[in-house]
């Protein structure tokens, strides 16, 4: 083999190990919009009661709409966002990963994620960084379409 198909062969490895190809387990970037975040309805299943414990939390549901712009479902979406005290202080101490709301279609879709913030942190709550990240294809086993959310998620979809 001549040296020069050598150098050949092995600049065009570098190159495509460099830049690489888009493969399937690439993640997408997902518009987050319209966020809110409030306590759960004293009604709500998962409203844990004040039970003067310091292990005690309260339940919030952050809710909002996420943004698929493009043309193919994007699965095993994760949201991700600070949540912060009226202080400022972070309430979920190293975890910016605040939950799954699985597959979004392309368009517009309202998604609502229930949190657990300890008892005792101080009101109001705020929240920075909101984002949505997801696949092309999947990355978990997948469920079955009637197993997509638990059941308390499934409570407190819009």
């Amino acid at each position: 083999m001549r040296p020069w198909v050598r150098w050949l062969a092995g600049l065009f490895l570098a190159v495509t190990l460099l830049l690489g190809v888009p493969g399937p387990g690439d993640a997408a970037e997902l518009r987050v919009s319209e966020v809110t975040l409030e306590p759960c309805p004293r009604s709500d299943v998962a409203a844990q009661p004040d039970q003067n414990r310091s292990s005690s939390a309260r339940c919030y549901a952050l809710r909002g709409i996420v943004e698929n712009p493009g043309r193919h479902t994007v699965v095993d979406t994760d949201v991700y966002a600070r949540i912060l005290d009226a202080s400022g202080e972070p309430v979920l101490q190293n975890r910016t990963r605040v939950g799954g709301i699985g597959d979004v279609p392309p368009g517009r879709s309202p998604f609502a994620l229930r949190l657990a913030v300890p008892a005792g942190t101080p009101d109001p709550l705020g929240f920075t960084n909101v984002k949505a990240r997801g696949f092309s294809a999947p990355v978990r086993t997948r469920a079955a379409a009637d197993d997509e959310l638990l059941p308390l998620e499934q409570a407190l979809q819009p």
